[in-house]
């Protein structure tokens, strides 16, 4: 019941500030902040129109100069062309998609999971694990590539989609992301639940895991999106083309396989963000109310 109350105060406190703000930020400012912002999103459309519309062209036209944002005839057989080449597109799709999924499923257990240690659980050396967590943030990926390499070929992981999937189950960035979120609840919840008699599992499960949706959505886009669109790791573990993903796929059509053809390459590329485009607009709500909670934090 205590929790129900403090629940519904903090809605309707929620609700108080941003009727204020809306009346604060109206106005003129608030016109000229549209404009930059519709400024804004125009210039990151720009490249996803030229994408489509290059998708569309003849193969001539998209070398024409000056160029031309619509193109003078519709060629839909240039996304037929895609599945009619010699590259396996939809096995390829199928492998990334059984990657990505895996990764981001991974990341939203083990990342929430330790994040919540980090930020409620009090353990010797946290701090100095937690800065080593940091540390890691700044060394690039070429650097830790070939000790990967060599773990992956002792465990006869190579050419193997575990390669991909087993290093990408955890990352830091994911743990810091959660660690943050998980700081922000109010600890009069946790102290609650002890109060009650729970331990660190049936807080973290009953009540901080719940609470994380606007957290893991986030995560899951972001997880998702840099799977997805993998091509490093894949291009050094696998070699056969019935492991191969999407990405490396792309890059083929773009070569020797399609002379080149920039129509077919933009068909495919196009292709390939839609399942991006798919999660992101599931999960753009919780993302929205995690920086609504962030910003009145």
């Amino acid at each position: 019941m205590t929790l129900q109350l403090m629940a519904v105060e903090g809605a309707e406190s929620v609700n108080r500030r941003s009727r204020t703000a809306n009346r604060i930020h109206g106005g003129p400012a608030a016109a000229l902040g549209f404009g930059f912002l519709l400024i804004g999103a125009v210039l990151v459309a720009l490249p996803l129109v030229w994408m489509f519309s290059t998708s569309l062209r003849p193969s001539a036209e998209s070398y024409r100069l000056p160029p031309q944002w619509l193109p003078t005839q519709l060629h839909f057989e240039n996304y037929s062309a895609v599945f009619q080449s010699s590259v396996p597109i939809v096995a390829l799709f199928l492998n990334s998609l059984k990657i990505t999924v895996a990764v981001t499923l991974g990341q939203l257990v083990f990342c929430s999971m330790a994040g919540f240690a980090f930020a409620r659980l009090r353990f010797p050396g946290r701090r100095v694990l937690f800065i080593l967590l940091l540390a890691s943030l700044m060394i690039p990926n070429q650097m830790t590539v070939i000790p990967i390499f060599l773990i992956m070929k002792a465990l006869g992981l190579i050419d193997n989609h575990l390669s991909i999937i087993l290093p990408g189950l955890v990352s830091a960035f994911g743990v810091f992301m959660m660690r943050q979120f998980y700081l922000t609840l109010p600890q009069e919840l946790i102290d609650a639940a002890k109060m009650d008699g729970a331990g660190a599992w049936t807080v973290y499960r009953r009540i901080a895991l719940p609470l994380s949706g606007p957290a893991l959505s986030a995560l899951a886009i972001i997880s998702f999106n840099a799977t997805w669109n993998s091509y490093f790791y894949p291009l050094i573990f696998l070699t056969s083309w019935e492991k191969m993903t999407l990405p490396q796929g792309i890059a083929l059509l773009s070569g020797y396989m399609q002379s080149g053809n920039p129509a077919v390459v933009m068909a495919a590329v196009t292709l390939a963000i839609l399942p991006i485009l798919f999660v992101f607009v599931i999960a753009q709500r919780w993302i929205v109310e995690a920086f609504v909670h962030s910003g009145i934090k």
